[in-house]
């Protein structure tokens, strides 16, 4: 059995909150460009999102299509003209966690890569992350996971040890990059998954 923990870090994207951006770049190029757009061999999308993410502006980004890959720019602008659109809802389960801790008083914070500009989309459509007791937005920051300043800046907002929290992210180099940062990782694979792990941890779920 693992150690108990103090305190929970949660990753929005996919975790929180289901984030398809198919939706948003379909919504303005339509499904056939968008499947083009995210499947194509000359274009990487991640890594593009990654850099507003990282703290570029929007125009900064897109005016890097635009000199490097013009044939997408309809489908990049399409992504950031409709992003509210890829937020389509709550991942099953997990709000009734965070829920579930907030009730028995066990901290709770946010450690999202999401773009300065467009974050508050989230708190605005998603009332239970006004139930953390912070949110450290990797675009404000201008770090983005898994670089390690950012889980630095969010153990140090947290203000507990590392030891004492547990990070929750579905993707694995997030997880190992906390890991190795000395905070206790769980990949995220779905609520129910979640709750047994966090019960393993000593957790009131």
């Amino acid at each position: 059995m693992s150690p108990p923990v103090r305190g929970v870090i949660w990753d929005f994207g996919n975790v929180l909150i289901d984030w398809q951006p198919r939706a948003a770049i379909a919504a303005g190029v339509g499904d056939d460009e968008a499947d083009r757009f995210l499947t194509a061999e000359d274009f990487d999308f991640t890594a593009y999102n990654l850099g507003p993410d990282s703290g570029l502006t929007w125009d900064e980004a897109e005016a890097g299509v635009r000199r490097t890959h013009p044939h997408w720019v309809p489908h990049a602008l399409a992504y950031h003209e409709h992003f509210e659109r890829s937020l389509v809802g709550e991942v099953p389960g997990t709000a009734d966690l965070v829920r579930e801790l907030r009730a028995a008083g066990v901290p709770q914070w946010g450690l999202t890569n999401w773009s300065h500009e467009l974050y508050p989309h989230a708190p605005r459509l998603f009332d239970v992350l006004g139930l953390l007791d912070d949110v450290v937005v990797s675009g404000t920051e201008g770090f983005a996971k898994p670089d390690p300043a950012i889980f630095e800046i969010a153990v140090a907002r947290a203000g507990l040890p590392a030891e004492d929290l547990v990070f929750v992210d579905d993707k694995e180099q997030n997880v190992a990059a906390a890991i190795e940062l000395g905070l206790d990782g769980i990949l995220f694979t779905g609520a129910e998954e979640l709750r047994v792990a966090f019960r393993q941890r000593g957790l009131p779920v």
